[in-house]
C-alpha cells in the first residue's frame, strides 16, 4: 500500500504563486506515473499534470505554461508549482500515484484563489 499527504494549499490571490508538494510512504517500490488531480464545486474530478518516471510530462490545456510537475530525486514525490493563480484554479487538488496497475490516492489539499 502507498499513502500519499498533499500540503501547502491555501488562500491566495489571483495572479499569485503556491508549490504543492506531495508526500509517499508505505511500499513505494514500483511507483509508476504519478499525476495532480482537482476537483472543484460542481465539476468533476479532472487530471491537472502528470508525470512518468522517464520525466514525461502532460498537462491540461487550461494550465499550460503556468504549472509545473515535478519529481523528487528518489521519485517518490511529486510537487505541483502553480503560477499565475486564477480564480477559475480554485478546488481540492489531489496527487496519485499508479503502482504495478493500482491507484493510490491523497486526502487532498484545498486552494483557494480570490480575485
Amino acid at each position: 500500500q502507498v499513502q500519499l499527504v498533499e500540503s501547502g494549499g491555501g488562500l491566495v490571490q489571483a495572479g499569485g504563486s503556491l508549490r504543492l508538494p506531495c508526500t509517499t510512504s508505505g511500499s513505494t517500490f514500483g511507483i509508476d506515473v504519478m499525476g495532480w488531480y482537482r476537483h472543484a464545486p460542481g465539476n468533476q474530478r479532472a487530471v491537472v499534470a502528470t508525470i512518468s518516471t522517464s520525466g514525461r510530462r502532460n498537462y491540461a490545456d487550461s494550465v499550460k505554461g503556468r504549472f509545473t510537475i515535478s519529481r523528487g530525486d528518489a521519485g517518490n514525490m511529486v510537487y505541483l508549482q502553480m503560477n499565475s493563480l486564477k480564480p477559475e484554479d480554485t478546488a481540492v487538488y489531489y496527487c496519485n500515484a499508479v503502482q504495478y496497475g493500482h491507484v493510490f490516492w491523497g486526502q487532498g489539499s484545498q486552494v483557494t484563489v480570490s480575485s
